[in-house]
């Protein structure tokens, strides 16, 4: 079945909710968020977030701490593994936070409201909290965290101070064994950069050389004393500072049950607060809790659609009324508003203020939904075979405690199919008892609403003068479509309106066609108005044979491409589109499409010019004239060709 936390889009509910929480445990437990089956349980989470929120009002947000890695570290502290500085120093701060917010629930006291005596659940921890800021500070063990400490950093100082004095001296009582006028540091160790002719006078150990070899870098023996010394010294700052660091995080192992019981309670407040805090933002109000099947909303909105745009909803069910069958014109509001019914009873069900000016709102065992297009490709589903599997499944989970939304009842396949399938699901419905709201087009479900028992009509306003829905619902009466108010305001005559209430209401049996032709009266006058169909412009036809034959003549000059070589045409274009030309040496056959006209014959030559002259050779051309005197026996007159 479809997931209807997401056809409801109360997971955006959940996303929205989430990001008002500072602690990890918080958005989990949010987004596990169902709706709770206990009245007593409901009751006392609606009453947390309507303290939540006076609170917020009333105090500000909560200083809570997110405890990123604290419980990692409380582990280790436990398993006897030595705490950094840096984690301590963090752990410190989560402490911090635990004495914030029972600072704030204790200024909260004042309001009488009963969240803020959690601060009775919150140890401070003072004495580990100021352990921890006296001896660790900016990440590191401070110099003042014990007097051996702070005694040793001390001659470690003096002791480099000494250092950089004699290496300063022995720098100026050799300067001309110098290479540089400054020392240096080379792997740690205090260097003077001694010229490579000059390192016998300087005694000392070599801690390296330049790239070229000609200057070494020696630590002088007094320097490399004093530098042993410093590392002596060092090793018992290390050994000071790890006993500091494994005293703080002792204290810290001691503290991890009362630590953790802090940050049990400080991520359940950051649950209760993100509640208040989701009120605040969405402007709702705490609803009250029913178990006599009774839906009231006043002044209801859709909680994620826009407060300035969104148009208040007012909506009843209950006591005779199980089911209402709502119906008007294609975005008129009616998905909305079902939408926005369900979406504020599931809100409420889990804890969460409404999205209303008043509510009433009844517990249900389940919420069961059919809305928008199922059609699923991946198991080869049409929308209609995917809405009947879905409703299927409804009705096999539907008890009289459930809370039913279907949209577009019986739609996908033939009218008068759908029509009766969608009484079918009515009348099941109306036998379990549930609540139940759909929407249909169908004027028989109205009729069927209209006659049965437990059922009845809704409709979605509409502006006739404006063509605009108005997003209102009135419970009690049957809507319509308005399709062909629509379609006559906008322009449709009244012989193809006549046609289409013909169509759909029949002869006027029923009376409904001449009801429909009284509203379209003052459409009289519409008349259809066809407008120049767009000019179509036909595909030019390849030349035919003996369209080709005349683009060429005998005697034309033309040009040859894509060699741009001028030549005369011999024979014009046959059958196949090819013509022969002569060019200066050879006549060669080419394709008309490689041919452009350059000057037609008729402007080169007489109009009874003897061509032969051009295209002949000598013999030829003596040759014709001997045939043409007298029968030449045995000879032929070859004409040249190329391809």
């Amino acid at each position: 079945m479809m997931n209807t936390e997401h056809i409801l889009e109360f997971d955006k509910i959940k996303e929205i909710w989430a990001n008002l929480a500072v602690t990890e445990w918080a958005k989990a437990e949010i987004r596990n968020t169902i709706p709770f089956m206990s009245e007593r349980e409901l009751t006392a989470r609606q009453r947390e977030t309507t303290e939540a929120r006076i609170l917020l009002e009333k105090a500000g947000n909560p200083p809570l701490s997110a405890f990123e890695g604290i419980q990692e570290m409380l582990s280790a502290a436990e398993r006897g593994q030595c705490l950094s500085a840096l984690e301590l120093e963090k752990m410190e701060g989560t402490l911090v936070s635990f004495r914030r917010l029972k600072d704030y629930l204790g200024r909260c006291r004042q309001y009488g409201v009963p969240l803020a005596f959690y601060d009775e659940n919150l140890e401070e921890l003072d004495a580990v909290r100021e352990q921890i800021a006296g001896q660790i500070r900016g990440g590191e063990v401070a110099d003042y965290a014990s007097r051996l400490l702070k005694c040793i950093r001390g001659q470690i100082d003096e002791t480099e101070n000494r250092m950089r004095e004699k290496a300063d001296t022995l720098l100026r009582n050799n300067k001309e064994c110098m290479s540089d006028h400054f020392s240096t540091y080379r792997n740690g160790h205090l260097c003077l950069p001694v010229k490579k002719e000059c390192k016998l006078k300087i005694a000392g150990s070599l801690m390296d050389k330049s790239a070229t070899g000609s200057t070494l870098f020696i630590e002088p023996v007094a320097v490399g004393r004093c530098y042993e010394e410093i590392q002596s010294l060092k090793m018992d700052e290390e050994n000071e500072v790890r006993r500091i660091l494994y005293e703080l995080t002792d204290m810290v192992a001691e503290q991890k049950e009362i630590i953790e019981q802090n940050m049990k309670v400080s991520r359940k407040l950051d649950f209760i607060f993100s509640k208040g805090k989701l009120s605040l933002e969405m402007k709702a109000v705490a609803p009250s809790i029913n178990m006599e099947r009774r839906i009231v909303l006043t002044g209801a909105r859709h909680p994620l659609m826009d407060v300035q745009s969104c148009v208040p909803l007012d909506f009843w069910i209950g006591d005779d009324i199980r089911g209402i069958v709502i119906t008007g014109p294609n975005t008129g509001g009616k998905t909305v508003a079902i939408k926005t019914v369900a979406l504020n009873c599931m809100m409420a069900q889990c804890g969460l203020h409404v999205t209303c000016r008043e509510a009433d709102i009844c517990m249900n065992s389940n919420f069961l939904c059919d809305i928008g297009d199922g059609q699923n490709l991946s198991e080869n589903l049409s929308t209609f075979s995917a809405h009947i599997t879905n409703v299927l499944d409804i009705l096999q989970q539907v008890n009289r405690d459930s809370l039913v939304i279907m949209d577009e009842l019986g739609s996908g396949t033939d009218p008068a199919e759908g029509m009766g399938i969608a009484i079918a699901i009515l009348e099941e419905l109306r036998k379990s008892g549930a609540i139940f709201l759909v929407t249909t087009h169908y004027p028989e479900v109205k009729q069927y609403a209209q006659q049965t028992e437990h059922i009845v009509n809704a409709r979605m306003t509409f502006d006739r003068e404006s063509l605009q829905p108005l997003y209102q619902l009135v419970i009690g009466e049957a809507g319509e479509s308005c399709a062909f108010y629509i379609a006559g305001r906008l322009g449709m005559p009244e012989a193809m309106l006549r046609v289409a209430a013909k169509a759909a209401y029949g002869n006027g049996e029923t009376g409904c066609e001449n009801e429909k032709m009284k509203e379209m009266e003052i459409f009289s006058q519409n008349h259809l108005k066809r407008q120049a169909a767009s000019g179509l412009k036909k595909q030019k036809t390849a030349p035919t044979a003996n369209r080709l034959s005349e683009k060429f003549h005998r005697g034309d000059s033309v040009m040859i491409y894509p060699d741009k070589k001028i030549a005369i045409v011999c024979q014009p274009v046959n059958e196949k589109g090819v013509l022969q030309v002569q060019l200066p040496n050879r006549k060669i056959w080419i394709n008309h499409k490689r041919v452009k006209l350059q000057v037609a014959a008729t402007e080169l030559y007489p109009e009874d010019y003897d061509f032969s002259i051009i295209f002949d050779t000598v013999a030829n051309r003596k040759l014709r004239h001997d045939m043409g005197r007298k029968y030449v026996e045995g000879q032929i007159i070859l004409e040249e060709d190329s391809n």
